[in-house]
């Protein structure tokens, strides 16, 4: 059996990239209890029962839309009825615009991480499902924004994670291999994408994982924080 990333000695383990890729929604942001909330407003009207916030979360992962469908079905599996799943999607998309903002704040060590990496004269770029028109005011509002060099969202390729065509897209930006690059997610669509892309991938464990344990990713290493995964980075500063 493969061992897990975690239980790898990383105390001389030092990666050398040239551009980091971060993933959104349980990475750099907890945007979890404004999901939730949302959620539960859709189904309320449409007079569904409301279901726990746990199981919500472990519905988070795959843009809006499989949320939806997901939370609808109250399954990762089962499909729910096409006509409900027309209906619920603007129901969603109003109450989330209402409420993205009251609950969801940067994750411990983010920032600290992100000035690290910056200051390491690595290209930053945050590659996220979730669609424009959400990721960059959220993005705004938390001060995290102008980290990012590239804003790469699910509405903005014919194709989103974990196809791999988003974080190809994010290395002809930068001008580098994607051998070169590293994505930082916590989900197994980061993990496919980064795969099929040829990325190196980190998977933090605080994430959203669709009830996966982290451990069972196919990643480089499992980080704490972001602030650990820039001491694990070598540059050309360095």
């Amino acid at each position: 059996m493969k061992p897990s990333p975690q239980a790898q000695p990383l105390k001389n383990f030092r990666l050398p990239v040239k551009a980091v890729l971060f993933d959104l929604d349980g990475t750099l942001l907890d945007t979890a209890p404004d999901l939730v909330v949302a959620a539960n407003a859709m189904l309320v009207e449409l007079a569904l029962r409301e279901l726990d916030a746990r199981k919500i979360q472990n519905f988070i992962g795959g843009g809006i839309a499989n949320l939806v469908k997901r939370t609808l079905a109250a399954s990762l599996e089962r499909e729910p009825d096409s006509q409900l799943l027309e209906r619920a999607m603007p129901i969603y998309e109003k109450h989330y615009a209402k409420v993205m903002l009251n609950q969801t704040r940067p994750f411990a060590g983010v920032v600290e991480g992100l000035q690290a990496m910056r200051a390491q004269g690595l290209r930053l770029a945050c590659v996220t499902n979730k669609a424009e028109r959400f990721a960059r005011p959220l993005l705004g509002a938390t001060g995290l924004l102008d980290f990012f060099e590239l804003l790469v969202c699910g509405d903005n390729l014919p194709r989103k994670k974990p196809d791999p065509l988003p974080l190809r897209h994010a290395s002809e930006h930068f001008g580098v291999e994607t051998q070169e690059m590293l994505l930082i997610g916590d989900s197994p669509l980061d993990a496919q994408a980064a795969r099929a892309a040829g990325c190196h991938i980190f998977c933090v464990p605080y994430g959203y994982s669709q009830g996966r344990d982290v451990r069972e990713l196919d990643c480089d290493a499992i980080v704490a924080t972001l602030r650990d995964a820039a001491k694990l980075l070598q540059t050309e500063l360095d």
